[in-house]
C-alpha cells in the first residue's frame, strides 16, 4: 500500500504546502496585511502540511484517484 514513492511524493507534496504557507503568512505579515507571528505562522504551516498528507492519503483510499497521492486519475491515452 505504502510505496517509497508514494511516501516520497506525499512528504514532497506536505513539505511544498508547508513552504509555500509559510511565505503567504509571513508575507502578507510584512505587508501589513495580517497581524500574525512567526510562531502562529509556523503552525498554521504545519497544520497544512498535515492536511496535505491526509489529502493525499484519502486520495489514494478514494474512488477518484488511483495509486498516487493526486484526487485525480490521469492516464496516458
Amino acid at each position: 500500500m505504502f510505496s517509497t514513492v508514494l511516501l516520497k511524493d506525499s512528504a514532497e507534496r506536505a513539505v511544498s504546502t508547508f513552504c509555500q504557507t509559510l511565505i503567504a503568512l509571513v508575507g502578507t505579515d510584512g505587508a501589513g496585511m495580517l497581524d500574525v507571528g512567526l510562531v502562529d505562522s509556523l503552525m498554521a504551516s504545519l497544520a497544512a502540511a498535515v492536511l496535505s498528507v491526509v489529502k493525499s492519503y484519502a486520495a489514494i483510499k478514494g474512488p477518484i484517484g488511483g495509486a498516487n497521492p493526486s484526487v485525480v486519475n490521469i492516464e496516458d491515452e
